[in-house]
């Protein structure tokens, strides 16, 4: 029987299946674990389910001398060293597809709250500004027929760009590094240089991974090239966009309204950008329908005790 080690509470639909084949502790505070205490945690362990926010770097991987897998609760991995996990024949394995359609939704519902301005005119009825319907009163943006940009052609972006033509008969611009076929094929999107996208939309989501050469890939430039009346949407990674340079574009107009689940500097959020109101702004619970984290947390559970029992994962990235 293997040690495992979870660094924070996952559905139990996960932990049951471990705990069925292996000896599994879960770390006991509902709060994100310190480095120290990963420390001490990994150092007898032979397999490790970690979040995306836990930073597994290669110090975490030195200390743990038994550790023969790392199996993320996400699709992305970026906080894993896979260079140094490779070093030393560690596999490491994510959850991608499962959680497409969940974070699908939410890219779309940050799109209607954000054109329809509902957090906003909620929160002033809330305040008892209400007196009653006037013509002028919280007027938003349309979406039905509008042009929505999509910057990033895989399974989330294509989902969306599904929900949009379907459901709104939105035209679609689309940014890849590679053109898609399937994605043109499948919702009649139009591929797209990015400066044209940026123009051209009247919605802009972005599903790109976090990598060098995304990182800030909307700043100041790119911005302003957005229309006045542009939504702008983000439910990928925080540092995909230059929170400082989108902040001063809100907070002058520059673009009608932002929607994000994902920050900079996750969890720590700007107060500037909390307090402007042409803002909503999500905890990311991208994924965070019942079925999908549970999907997610037997799919982690399976990877990992796939690689424990000396096979193949259904999911390794290293």
């Amino acid at each position: 029987m293997s040690r495992i080690f979870i660094t924070r509470s996952i559905p139990d639909a996960g932990i049951t299946r471990l705990r069925e084949r292996h000896d599994v502790t879960v770390f006991e505070h509902d709060r994100q674990i310190t480095k120290e205490e990963l420390l001490a945690a990994v150092r007898e362990v032979d397999g490790l389910v970690c979040l995306l926010s836990d930073p597994i770097d290669a110090g975490v991987i030195a200390a743990a001398s038994r550790l023969r897998c790392i199996s993320t609760y996400a699709v992305g991995y970026n906080n894993i060293d896979t260079d140094a996990a490779a070093s030393r024949r560690i596999a490491v394995t994510n959850t991608p597809g499962v959680l497409t359609e969940a974070t699908a939704d939410i890219a779309f519902a940050l799109m209607i709250a954000c054109a329809r301005r509902i957090v906003e005119s909620d929160a002033w009825l809330r305040n008892g500004a209400f007196d009653g319907w006037a013509p002028k009163l919280f007027l938003g943006q349309d979406l039905v027929g509008k042009t929505l940009g999509i910057i990033g052609a895989g399974r989330i972006g294509r989902a969306l760009a599904k929900k949009a033509k379907g459901g709104f008969d939105m035209r679609i611009l689309y940014h890849n590094r590679t053109r898609s076929d399937a994605f043109e094929t499948e919702s009649g999107a139009l591929y797209a240089d990015l400066d044209t996208l940026l123009k051209e939309s009247d919605f802009i989501s972005i599903h790109v991974p976090l990598t060098p050469e995304t990182r800030h890939m909307i700043d100041a430039r790119a911005l302003s090239l957005m229309k006045p009346s542009a939504v702008f949407v983000n439910t990928a990674r925080g540092p995909v966009v230059d929170e400082a340079a989108l902040i001063e574009a809100l907070r002058e107009r520059r673009i009608f309204a932002a929607g994000f689940d994902v920050y900079e500097n996750e969890p720590r959020i700007p107060e500037e950008l909390i307090s402007l109101p042409n803002t909503v702004l999500l905890p990311h619970i991208g994924s965070a329908s019942i079925e999908t984290r549970d999907r997610m947390a037997v799919m982690a559970a399976d990877n990992l005790i796939a690689v424990l029992d000396g096979r193949e994962p259904s999911h390794r990235v290293v």
